[in-house]
């Protein structure tokens, strides 16, 4: 396939200012008070943040530099550095992060997207190396263009010491679990590769505008988006044609939970047909981050076993006090989870999946 000329990973750049609310929210925790010493960090640390985005400030410059993106397409949240994310995570009481990278912008070739992302990946391994134990970090994929694709994951994973890979729902609206992305899935399973999704526009939508007047498509459409990626792996058995991979699904599985029963009786109408077994197997494997705030999780554990639950803020696009105000205390008073859960959720389930993280 060629390189299309819209490249987008993450957050949309066109979703990013209708992403920003709530952002002063986000610098007053970063400018608040320092680090706990050692012993309160012990203390009150407990957490693994598998859904954190980040913007390096190197891949910043350089599309400003060449004429990719201006500051102004991109909100103020995506400037905020890593002590601000450090503030946020102490206060949270948030262990480590595994960085999501976000590159939004328009590549002319596919060797400047090369570029992008390795500028990227230099920059989230200075992180983590600057910040032992505080940082991992995903590698970034375009699915539209296998090579460098392929050359991202040999860089990443299997040079640069990253925890998994990072990939958009759909590419111009071919989703994931489509034949075209076989060839990289292959290359993924030799890896055991962790595969964390993120949503995007859905195809056909105008950029920059949101497909509702007056609602930002991340309220719905990225919940879709999600649930469409996760029904065509589903049809497809990706899961069962690349054992070796773990499929990260971002918001609680955006609304698959919720049709799991219609898939499973309506199944057959699709193509190729989904049987009602291979419903079940495929929620049952999928792992599901918390980011939201999400819905009560009852819904979701009638399919999902609880220690394929993780923990993830969606910080620094969800503000800190959505965080810290709203998805923490619901996700404490849930009444679907035991506090062994919880702790399988905030910590243990992420360790997992992901040994690599007690080494981080």
């Amino acid at each position: 396939m060629s390189t299309p000329a819209l490249r987008l990973l993450g957050t949309p750049a066109d979703e990013l200012r209708i992403a920003a609310v709530g952002t002063s929210e986000v610098i007053r925790v970063g400018r608040g008070p320092s680090a706990p010493g050692p012993d309160a960090a012990r203390a009150v640390h407990s957490k693994i943040d598998m859904h954190h985005h980040y913007c390096a400030p190197q891949w910043r410059e350089w599309a400003v530099h060449h004429g990719l993106i201006t500051q102004e397409q991109l909100p103020p949240w995506t400037r905020l550095g890593i002590g601000d994310a450090i503030r946020f995570m102490d206060g949270a009481g948030i262990t480590t992060a595994v960085l999501k990278p976000m590159l939004p912008a328009r590549y002319r070739s596919s060797a400047q997207l090369r570029e992008a992302v390795n500028i990227t990946l230099q920059s989230m391994t200075e992180v983590a190396a600057s910040h032992p134990g505080r940082f991992s970090y995903y590698v970034p994929l375009f699915l539209d263009d296998p090579e460098a694709s392929s050359w991202a994951v040999r860089r990443g994973l299997g040079q640069l010491g990253a925890v998994g890979v990072n990939v958009t729902a759909n590419y111009g609206g071919v989703y994931l679990g489509d034949p075209a992305y076989d060839r990289l899935f292959h290359e993924l399973n030799e890896f055991s590769a962790v595969v964390d999704t993120h949503p995007h526009n859905l195809p056909g939508c105008p950029p920059g505008a949101s497909s509702v007047p007056g609602i930002p498509n991340f309220m719905c459409d990225f919940l879709l988006d999600t649930t469409r990626a996760a029904v065509n792996m589903i049809s497809r058995r990706t899961l069962d044609r690349f054992p070796d991979i773990s499929v990260v699904l971002p918001h609680a599985g955006g609304f698959l939970p919720y049709i799991a029963t219609r898939l499973e009786a309506l199944g057959r109408f699709c193509e190729p047909r989904v049987e009602p077994a291979a419903v079940r197997d495929h929620l049952s494997r999928f792992y599901y981050d918390t980011a939201g705030p999400m819905a009560p999780a009852a819904t979701l554990l009638e399919h999902v076993p609880a220690d394929h639950v993780l923990f993830g803020t969606d910080w620094p696009a969800a503000p800190a006090d959505t965080v810290t105000d709203l998805a923490l205390p619901a996700l404490e008073a849930d009444p679907a989870f035991t506090p062994e859960q919880l702790q399988g959720i905030y910590h243990g389930n992420a360790m997992r999946l992901i040994p690599q993280l007690a080494n981080a």
